[in-house]
This record gives structure tokens, C-alpha cells and sequence, in this order.
């Protein structure tokens, strides 16, 4: 609940101080007030505050957790999985990603991320191809398959009363395309209709290695998250050459930080690290909330036409560090891998998962080959080694394959953006 002197300011609503919009209601206070306000309402749906003036002065002091009443939807058996997909080579495709790198300006040319604009970001190599066998194998309960892609669809991709293929143009809202940045298109994906309110977001290079068990991504109104490998982040503001996880890591600390301060709580102190390239356990009705609590990060995330160092992603670290904050996520510890494969030792990193396989939780495959040709061996050898760990091809495939992945249409059902 909000303050003793929160409260007075909200039932007398007769000073004269600044306007802040809370919904359709307007209130009239200082904004640290406002804050504690939108919180309390937002996770309690009480609205009647002047009732608790008393009740909060007795008290005298705030929650340490204010968000403790927030009301998680029903959850059921179902959970279901979310996809982003791209393919790299297909001209029609190129040719808007052209046209929008044309039109960016100086400064936003000074705005773009490391690595924002690389043949590797967008290449397809069937990652998502094996991956869906490993979920169909490791996970073979899983919910509906949800598939978020640019007017495209993967030449192998068969009709399934299990997928759904979803369009930017049904998901974003107009002022947001062209959009090519990852972190601007997985902000919406919690508003697709009908999703179950526990799902999985997965990039298409994230691969299950073992049988996924239920209980150790979610619990009782939460999720379970685990760190990476990489060294720790520097305590510093978000910079120009820095990782889109490094900057990702500062924008979440500082947004938490400066509500711990707007809320008079103990200072946040949360590890300076990144997340895993995991499986992303998710609740729908966490991201809801987040949107109406930090509509300002939101906001900074879906300004972007290519990914930008000063707009990182929310739902790699954000969601993830806030759940954590409030108790709605849980570190654990997985057996992963990570493999780069442009690096000098990815061959031999594929041959090591390939015999770990059902004895490591999960692997990211991170093309970092952005110099290589259609034709080039280590996209092969990559190809290779995840069709000997899943020979098998899953229900979400047809047997024939000859079109280029662009012009494939074959079965695709489309759904529209929830409201």
C-alpha cells in the first residue's frame, strides 16, 4: 500500500500540484507519490484509497515488496511456445532492410549497436528447423508453436494444427515497421491472442539438449532463470561499444535503482551479469504489467528500425531481473552451451554437445560467421552436426522441400495482435 503522505495527497486531490495519468484518472501530485500510487492500484485493483489512509499511517512504512498482490492469470497444464524467425537471403526481404538502412540519418547511424546490421543476425541455417525437432522430442507436450516472422515462412514449414504463423504486420502496430531489431519485435509477443500465460520465447538458435521438465522452469507464480558465462558487466552507463546483453544488464539495474530510490526501498543491488542464450520461461501477465509500470522502457525499445546500444532489449534481462527483484523468477543453475560458430573451436564444441546430448539442458548456436558465402563449410558443418543429434523430422515438417523459404505459403494460418 502506498504511503501515509501518499495517500493524504491522493484523498485530498485539492493541491496544486502537477497532473500525472493514471488510466483514465488524473491525479494531482508529486510523481514519487504518483508512483507508489500507480503501483499499489495496478497490483491490487483498489481503488478506493482514501479507505486506507488510516490502515497505511498505522503501518508507517512501505512494502518491500509492493508488487506481493499482483494477480497472475489462471495458469493451466498448457504452455506454449513462441518463435522469432528470419530469412537473411530472401531479396524481397533485403531489399526493405535496404531501403530502411538508406534512411537512417547521421546520428542514427551513431545510435546502431555492435553488430546490429550483420549477415549473421538475419542468416537462416535451419536452425529453427532442429530446434523444433528438439522440441518435439525433449518437450513433446508442449502448447501451440506461435512463429513471428516478416512476411516470410520457412520453405519446410508444413501445416500443423499446432502452429500458427504470425506476421509483423499482425503484431506490431504500423508506427512500428519496418522494424529488424529482435529486441523491438519481442516486446509485442505477449500480446498474441489466446497465448497461454506461462509460454517459452525462443530464438530460432536456441535448441533443447535433454527432456524439458515443467518444474524446472516454472514455479507456483514464477520462473526460474540462470546466468551465463560471461565475465561480469562494469557498473557504468550503457555504451556505444559495449554487448546488446552488457547494455541491456546496465538500463534494467538503473530502472531498478531509480524506483528502489522513487519508493524509498532499499537500495537495489543486483549482480552486475547477463543472462543465458536460454529458453525464455515466461508469464504473460508480468510482461502486462511491466508495460503499465515502465511504459518508458517499452517505449525506448520500440523506437528502433535496427538494434540500438541506447534502446537494449527488455525481455532478455528487464523482465528477468525485475521478476527476480519481486520475487516472481528464481536462479537456477542449467547444464548449457554456448557455441560462437565463427570460432576457431566450434567444430569441436558441436562434437562435444553431440555427445552430451540428453545430458545438457539446452544450446544456443550463435552464427557469428558474417563474412561467409552461402557455401560455406562451416555453415555445413554446423548443419551437419545438428542433423546427426536430430535425424528425426518433426510434425511441423513436409517431407519435400523445393521453393526458396520466401515464397513458401503453405498452410499458414494467421492470427491478430490482442488488444
Amino acid at each position: 500500500m502506498p504511503s501515509a503522505q501518499c495517500l493524504r495527497w491522493a484523498s485530498s486531490k485539492k493541491s496544486g500540484h502537477r497532473h500525472k495519468t493514471l488510466g483514465s484518472k488524473r491525479l494531482k501530485l508529486p510523481f514519487s507519490h504518483y508512483l507508489e500510487l500507480v503501483v499499489y492500484i495496478k497490483t491490487t485493483g483498489d481503488v478506493s484509497i482514501v479507505a486506507a489512509i488510516e490502515v497505511r499511517a498505522a503501518v508507517g512504512v512501505a512494502p518491500r515488496n509492493p508488487y506481493s498482490h499482483l494477480n497472475l492469470m489462471q495458469t493451466t497444464p498448457v504452455v506454449d511456445i513462441v518463435y522469432l524467425w528470419v530469412d537473411g537471403s530472401d531479396p524481397v526481404w533485403r531489399s526493405r532492410r535496404r531501403q530502411a538502412r538508406q534512411q537512417l540519418t547521421p546520428t542514427d547511424h551513431l545510435d546502431l549497436a555492435v553488430y546490429s546490421d550483420v549477415e549473421g543476425r538475419f542468416r537462416d541455417n535451419d536452425e529453427l528447423r532442429f530446434s523444433l525437432r528438439s522440441l518435439e522430442q525433449f518437450f513433446p507436450h508442449h502448447g501451440h508453436v506461435y512463429l513471428v516472422t516478416d512476411r516470410q515462412t520457412p520453405r519446410w514449414l508444413s501445416s500443423h494444427p499446432r502452429l500458427t504463423v504470425i506476421d509483423h504486420r499482425d503484431l506490431l502496430p504500423p508506427a512500428s515497421l519496418p522494424t529488424f531489431d529482435s529486441g523491438h519485435i519481442e516486446s509485442y509477443i505477449h500480446r498474441i491472442a489466446n497465448l497461454s500465460e506461462r509460454y517459452f520465447y525462443f530464438n530460432d538458435d536456441v535448441i533443447l539438449g535433454a527432456p524439458l521438465k515443467l518444474q524446472d522452469w516454472f514455479f507456483e507464480g514464477g520462473v526460474f532463470v540462470g546466468w551465463s558465462h560471461e565475465a561480469p558487466v562494469s557498473d557504468e552507463a550503457v555504451q556505444a561499444g559495449s554487448t546488446a546483453l552488457e547494455n541491456a544488464c546496465r538500463r534494467s539495474i538503473a530502472w531498478l535503482r531509480a524506483e528502489s530510490a522513487a519508493l524509498n526501498h532499499a537500495p537495489y543491488t543486483g549482480d552486475f551479469r547477463t543472462f543465458s542464450h536460454a529458453p525464455r520461461p515466461m508469464l504473460k501477465s508480468v510482461l502486462m504489467t511491466l508495460e503499465d509500470i515502465a511504459p518508458e522502457l517499452f517505449e525506448s525499445v520500440r523506437s528502433t528500425v535496427f538494434r540500438s546500444w541506447e534502446h537494449p532489449a527488455l525481455v532478455s534481462d528487464f523482465v528477468l531481473r525485475w521478476s527476480l527483484r519481486y520475487g516472481f523468477a528464481k536462479v537456477k543453475d542449467y547444464r548449457f552451451d554456448h557455441v560462437s560458430t565463427g570460432a576457431s573451436d566450434a567444430t569441436e564444441r558441436l562434437q562435444d554437445i553431440t555427445r552430451r546430448l540428453g545430458a545438457i539442458d539446452f544450446f544456443c548456436v550463435n552464427d557469428t560467421t558474417d563474412d561467409a558465402l552461402t557455401d560455406d563449410p562451416r555453415l555445413s558443418s554446423v548443419r551437419s552436426a545438428l542433423e546427426s543429434m536430430f535425424p528425426t523430422p518433426s510434425a511441423f515438417e513436409r517431407l519435400e522441400v523445393s521453393e526458396p523459404a520466401h515464397l513458401h505459403q503453405h498452410g499458414v494460418q494467421r492470427l491478430e495482435m490482442a488488444d
